[in-house]
């Protein structure tokens, strides 16, 4: 019944177990499930409960049935986000709060999501509206630490057919019409009407663009670690302002580390060690000076 299915995502017999599922109780996190549950017995559903509409309760319900239907436990998490600006980054970043504290006290090794081709491609549009670089427009990797998500393989019309497939209809999340927020006016807006004007499905096109864009990035960024600092205590500046300036951005930026310095910020580093000014302040509180040859990054 899934066969299809399961031949287009290998390998999930394969991940280190246990593992955990988010799920949320819509098409793609239920067919990830289904999925994932078809190949292995130690997968636990975690539905995460942002707190931003009633029913919570319902959809964490819901996705228990639907976890004990496909023989997978179920977890539920609550992760409070008030609204107000920037509302989906500060929900993602509780949601994956939430999962990686499930992984951890489940003893998982791996938290599963269900983005698929479709989410691969309205986040390189996202990222390339917020004015990303090379890293950004990589969008999301198929796996990152203890993440993984498996779909980005497939379509979300793939997903809604598996969950037919099992016959459950998942839920649909009415936040995903608003079309105030970005992502979904990228969704149903920005996306269809770029599809229709080049005349041909921009989805592959995109997800395989980001597929380019993010092993290249990875293999700079590997590049840039590795020419500078020589030792993380003893971070010279003469190594790194020999180094190309494309290489020199990405040793400071992955010097500095999270949160991410903005692309003015990292200029401005590079200037202290080009000894153009003397010290510079970054987000978070920190800041970095230069003092005999060598850069201090404190505070945050």
């Amino acid at each position: 019944m899934l066969a299809p299915w399961l031949r287009a995502v290998p390998g999930l017999v394969d991940l280190p177990g246990p593992v955990v599922v988010g799920c949320s109780g819509g098409p793609d996190s239920v067919a990830l499930l289904a999925l994932v549950a078809a190949v292995r017995d130690d997968v636990t559903a975690v539905h995460v409960d942002h707190g931003l509409r009633a029913g919570g309760d319902e959809e964490a319900a819901f996705v228990a049935v639907v976890a004990d239907r496909v023989g997978a436990r179920a977890d539920r998490r609550v992760a409070t986000v008030l609204p107000g600006p920037n509302l989906e980054a500060r929900a993602r970043e509780a949601r994956h709060g939430a999962l990686e504290a499930a992984r951890l006290e489940c003893g998982a090794r791996t938290v599963l999501l269900g983005h698929t081709a479709d989410d691969q491609a309205e986040t390189v549009l996202l990222n390339l509206l917020r004015g990303s670089g090379p890293a950004g427009l990589g969008a999301m990797a198929e796996r990152r630490g203890t993440i993984v998500r498996p779909l980005l393989v497939l379509r979300r019309s793939d997903t809604e057919a598996v969950c037919a497939a099992v016959a459950v209809e998942p839920l649909h999340d009415p936040s995903n019409d608003d079309r105030t927020l970005r992502r979904n006016w990228i969704r149903h807006e920005v996306l269809p009407a770029l599809s229709a004007g080049a005349e041909r499905d921009l989805v592959p096109v995109l997800a395989r663009q980001a597929e380019i864009l993010r092993r290249e990035s990875d293999y700079l960024d590997e590049l840039a670690a590795a020419a500078w600092p020589p030792a993380a205590d003893r971070p010279e500046v003469s190594r790194l302002v020999g180094l190309a300036l494309p290489l020199a951005r990405r040793a400071v930026r992955l010097w500095i580390g999270p949160p991410p310095p903005s692309a003015a910020e990292v200029e401005r580093v590079l200037a202290v060690a080009r000894g153009e000014v003397r010290a510079t302040e970054l987000t978070g509180g920190r800041r970095v000076v230069r003092r005999s040859g060598v850069l201090d990054l404190s505070g945050g």
